[in-house]
């Protein structure tokens, strides 16, 4: 396997990223850390699949109510195969954590 990459987002506000890889690769691990127990409402990953709304699936869903720290290691990796996949990373973040997204992958 080649050295994966890791991409890294913060901040304090929500969390509403969007992975969009430009060639075919795996998600490996996604990590992600708060200043502190994030508060009411879940940090989720959605695949928002090329296919179209039939096949997009929520990967991880996480309450992060009295969570400081969120850990997601599919195995196997997910596959991100067609121009078009991406993971879509969501989180209210009504108590303006500070965060640290981390989301590991290979081409």
């Amino acid at each position: 396997m080649r050295t994966p990459f890791i991409l890294r987002v913060t901040g304090a506000a929500a969390i509403a990223y969007t992975f969009a890889p430009t060639l075919p690769c795996r998600l490996l691990e996604v990590r992600l850390h708060l200043s502190a127990a994030g508060g009411a409402g879940n940090f989720t990953i959605t695949l928002d699949s090329a296919g179209g709304a039939v096949y997009d699936a929520v990967l991880y869903s996480e309450d992060m109510t009295l969570v400081t720290d969120a850990h997601y290691k599919p195995n196997p990796p997910v596959w991100l195969t067609n121009s078009g996949d991406e993971l879509e990373f969501a989180w209210t973040n009504a108590s303006t954590r500070t965060y640290g997204l981390e989301i590991i992958y290979a081409h």
